[in-house]
């Protein structure tokens, strides 16, 4: 962990970068004003890490970057840096500051505070000492970090991140909608308890609403096919994104898998086959076999399963799940139907890896998605649609 001893005259003066317009920084500062974020100056947070040295970054993303650091006070801290001049990055901000800066909760990571100073725009997060289940447990970029899941670790990370998704669902006002439920947004901690982080793609939903059509935002393999398709955002969007999660951590394979053969390479596609022939169990990761209990894993498949159905009044509610998963509803009796697969997105990705281009309008990428499920699809389909982000299609390859 990168400290502050060393010579603050030694470091190159850094250029400001540009402002943004007045009315977004009137927004970013209103909106802090409405909190009880804590301010920091960007002087503080430049010996936290080394003047924001390359050996300190430990994640990237089309907002910027993320450096740890640790403060005077001996804290460890991870800054999220937005990219100068970003609007949408300046939208992430506000979306993160305007969602949890007055919110605690075991399974959400906390907000410290942020730096608005010099046109500079920084979250400050609390540190997770284990980064997150995509590099760890699914080893992206084969990074496992030597951690060893064992059959507890999981079973305690899906109801962590199910308690934590529950409090966003129902336990506050506004009700949050996440977004981006996926395993690189669950972060753990030195004893492998989870986190739910990234809130930069967060909605405040309505509590008179039963849905709101948006800009359609996400990661391609964690999406809802409803919400891919039509824009149409509600809670269920999050549960089903959570479903994918939870095959994931119990099988201990990623989502989408493209160098796999053909019906390998969509994770719920070789569930939803596993099941029909009542084999599912076989999708159980076996690496943890000492402390295995392999009923309990086969009814967390089957939860995965439930909150992955294609029609979301069929998926359960969040504070469900978690009863669910604690054993206090039999979803042995409960009847699953065939979930919500967008087999289409593996064209989208052929585009991409062509370089025919850089990130698809989602009008475009759609089209085909549209069409192949029309028939299935009882609303109107005249929603505009936006940008999506395919990022991490290329960290799951």
């Amino acid at each position: 962990m990168s400290g502050g001893c060393f010579s603050f005259f030694s470091r190159r003066p850094r250029a400001s970068p540009p402002s943004l317009s007045p009315e977004l920084d009137h927004d970013v500062s209103s909106s802090i004003q409405s909190t009880t974020c804590r301010i920091y100056n960007y002087k503080e947070l430049c010996l936290a890490t080394d003047d924001f040295s390359p050996r300190n970054v430990v994640g990237e993303g089309g907002f910027g970057s993320v450096f740890k650091g640790t403060l005077r006070d001996g804290t460890p801290v991870a800054l999220k840096v937005l990219s100068s001049g970003s609007r949408q990055g300046v939208k992430e901000f506000l979306s993160e500051i305007n969602a949890i800066a007055d919110v605690e909760h075991q399974f959400l990571v906390k907000l410290y505070g942020c730096c608005v100073d010099g046109g500079h725009k920084i979250l400050v997060y609390e540190y997770l000492h284990n980064n997150s289940l995509a590099q760890t447990l699914l080893g992206e970029g084969g990074n496992s970090g030597g951690l060893q899941f064992s059959w507890p670790v999981r079973r305690g990370i899906c109801i962590g991140v199910a308690k934590g998704l529950a409090f966003l669902h129902e336990d506050i006002q506004p009700h949050i909608v996440h977004r981006d439920i996926k395993a690189s947004n669950i972060l753990l901690d030195q004893d492998l308890r989870p986190r739910i982080s990234d809130f930069g793609l967060a909605k405040l939903f309505p509590p008179d609403r039963t849905h709101v059509s948006t800009r359609v935002a996400g990661t391609a393999g964690y999406l809802a096919p409803e919400y891919a398709i039509r824009g149409h955002l509600n809670r269920k969007v999050d549960v089903y994104s959570f479903g994918v999660l939870v095959m994931e951590i119990v099988s201990g394979l990623r989502n989408t898998n493209w160098k796999l053969p053909p019906g390998e390479q969509i994770l719920l596609e070789k569930a939803w086959r596993l099941h029909e022939k009542d084999e599912l169990v076989n999708l159980v990761d076996t690496s943890s076999c000492e402390s295995l209990d392999a009923d309990e894993a086969y009814r967390y498949l089957r939860i995965g399963l439930l909150c992955t159905q294609d029609k979301p009044k069929l998926r359960p509610a969040m504070s469900t799940v978690v009863k669910m998963l604690e054993g206090e509803i039999d979803v042995n009796q409960e009847k699953i139907t065939r979930p919500g697969i967008l087999t289409e997105f593996k064209g989208i990705r052929m585009k991409l890896d062509l370089g025919q281009t850089d990130t698809p309008d989602s009008s475009d990428a759609l089209s085909s998605a549209t069409r192949a499920n029309k028939s299935s699809s009882s609303a109107d389909l005249d929603t505009s649609y936006a940008t999506m982000t395919f990022n991490s299609i290329y960290d799951r390859s």
